[in-house]
């Protein structure tokens, strides 16, 4: 017999409150909580106000929380990202959890969202608590073929220990990554952000702000030193 198929951060009522309309009035709000945020105004004040405009559900407000935020903080997310090749013969430093429940959303037909900083989010949640899925082991084996596209050195997964399946996770992880032909470590963690906070070239879709700082300075590293590569070529 199979494994039962999970729907990761399925929602019985999306069809309706991600309908082509609903998308069309969230994209409305969306736009006017960032012409509000852009003119100084508090997010937890905006957020409500808007969303009680258009009588959205909790769902799509947690839509908009993760999707939307000033200009000026989108330009700065987006500037913390690397380029693909940026990974090529480096480590790359993985937030475990939150990369493999945004596959398995994805892969379940759930909703992802597309932030304007150019980030894919889900609404799924962990709250503390995590259970292997028929759609996890294919979700690592997307995340392995990524890596060896990429051809990165190797790979350091980061999992929060106190969160249900952790060491789970991690072996199906290691059984897996035998096929990837690099090296691949999976850390136990209390706190994977505050790993990931000491690292560079970090996957998540986090915006803890010390990651996003870090990031950015590293985003600048690399492509002065490309730019110089470049100047060198020449």
């Amino acid at each position: 017999m199979g494994k039962k198929q999970v729907r990761r951060g399925f929602d019985p009522n999306d069809s309706r409150w991600f309908s082509g309309e609903a998308v069309r009035t969230l994209k409305k709000a969306q736009d006017e909580i960032q012409w509000l945020l852009d003119r100084g105004y508090r997010f937890d004040s905006v957020l409500p106000f808007v969303c009680n405009h258009y009588l959205l559900s909790s769902r799509q407000r947690l839509a908009l929380q993760r999707s939307v935020l000033s200009t000026a903080k989108f330009e700065r997310r987006r500037n913390t990202m690397l380029p693909f090749e940026a990974a090529r013969n480096e480590t790359i430093y993985i937030d475990g959890f939150n990369l493999v429940i945004t596959i398995e959303v994805a892969l379940s037909g759930s909703p992802v969202i597309l932030g304007k900083d150019g980030v894919i989010r889900d609404l799924a949640g962990l709250r503390g608590t995590y259970r292997i899925i028929d759609k996890t082991e294919m979700a690592i084996k997307l995340i392995g073929k990524t890596l060896c596209d990429l051809e990165a050195k190797s790979v350091v997964f980061y999992l929060d220990s106190p969160v249900s399946n952790s060491g789970r996770l991690r072996k199906i992880i290691l059984d897996r990554s035998t096929e990837w032909n690099l090296p691949v470590y999976v850390e136990l963690v209390p706190n994977a952000d505050v790993m990931l906070s000491r690292m560079n070239r970090i996957v998540s879709s986090d915006a803890i702000n010390h990651i996003v700082n870090h990031q950015w300075k590293e985003n600048r590293k690399f492509r002065h030193k490309t730019a110089q590569n470049r100047k060198s070529n020449c």
